[in-house]
C-alpha cells in the first residue's frame, strides 16, 4: 500500500501566518505540521509516500523534507496542484504514483494520537472498495458527517448545518484503484470544489465502503482554535511519556 499526503490549499483560515509559508509547514508544538501525517504513515508500515502540495511555497517542502531520510525513507515523491480544486482534485494527481495499488490518503493538517496500523492491515484484507475512520467530536458540523441507519452508514453529509450524528469522517481514507475513476467523474460542489465526501458516497452507493472508529484523540490544525488544540494535545502527550 502506498501513502498520499494532501498538503495544498491556501490556508486562508490561518492568515496572516500563511502569507509567508504553507499551512502545513507551521509548527505544531515542536515539529512542523507535515511531520505528523508522515509519522502516521511510516508508523503504519507505509514507505512509498507522495506529498501533493501547491501555492507559492511548495519548494519549502523539498528544503525541509528532502528525500525523507529523517523518517527512514529512501525517497519522497512530490506533486504540485495548480489552483484550488478541492481535496478530490488534489487526489487525482496521485493516479500515476499509485500505479493501480491501494492507497492510504491523509490530509496534511490531520494529527492523530494513535496508530492507523490496524486499519491499514484490515484494508489490505479487503478485496476492494474503501475504508474510512470515524471519530466522535463536539462540533461535527465542521466535517463530513455520517448518517446511520441500523448501525450502517447510509450517506455522508459535507459540513451539515444540522448534523445527523456526532461522528466526523477523519482525514484518513483508504481506497482501491477505482478512486481515481470516481474522482474524475465528480462535478464541483457549490463551493466550486471536488469534494472527498462525494468520493466516499460513490463507494457507499456501490456498497463497498467500510468504516472503523479511530482510537485516541484526533484533530485537524486548519484554524487558529484547532492549531492551538493540536499543539496542546501534542505537548501534553509528550509530557506524559
Amino acid at each position: 500500500m502506498k501513502g498520499v499526503i494532501l498538503a495544498g490549499g491556501t490556508g486562508s483560515r490561518l492568515l496572516p501566518l500563511t502569507k509567508v509559508t504553507n499551512k502545513h509547514l507551521l509548527p505544531v508544538y515542536n515539529a512542523p505540521m507535515i511531520y505528523y501525517p508522515l509519522w502516521t504513515l511510516v508508523n503504519a508500515g507505509i514507505e512509498q509516500i507522495l506529498i501533493v502540495t501547491g501555492g507559492r511555497n511548495a519548494g519549502d517542502f523539498l528544503r525541509l523534507l528532502a528525500n525523507g531520510k529523517e523518517f527512514g525513507l529512501k525517497r519522497l515523491n512530490y506533486a504540485y496542484q495548480e489552483g484550488e480544486g478541492g481535496i478530490a482534485d488534489a487526489l487525482r494527481l496521485a493516479e500515476d504514483f499509485a500505479e493501480g495499488e491501494k492507497i492510504c490518503v491523509i490530509l496534511g493538517d490531520n494529527i492523530l494520537e494513535g496508530s492507523i496500523k490496524l486499519a491499514a492491515e484490515k484494508f489490505k484484507q479487503q478485496t476492494h472498495g474503501a475504508h474510512i475512520l470515524l471519530k466522535e467530536v463536539s462540533s461535527p458540523e465542521r466535517f463530513g458527517v455520517p448518517v446511520f441507519a441500523g448501525g450502517q452508514i447510509t450517506r455522508i453529509e459535507e459540513k451539515p448545518a444540522s448534523p445527523a450524528s456526532n461522528f466526523a469522517v477523519t482525514g484518513v481514507y483508504f481506497y482501491d484503484a477505482t478512486v481515481f475513476e470516481k474522482a474524475n467523474k465528480l462535478k464541483p460542489s457549490r463551493r466550486g470544489e471536488l469534494e472527498i465526501t462525494d468520493v466516499n458516497n460513490a463507494y457507499l452507493r456501490e456498497g463497498t465502503l467500510t468504516h472503523s472508529i479511530l482510537e485516541g484523540w484526533w484533530t485537524d490544525a486548519g484554524t487558529f482554535e484547532s492549531l492551538r488544540l493540536a499543539t496542546n494535545l501534542v505537548a501534553e502527550g509528550l509530557a506524559r511519556q
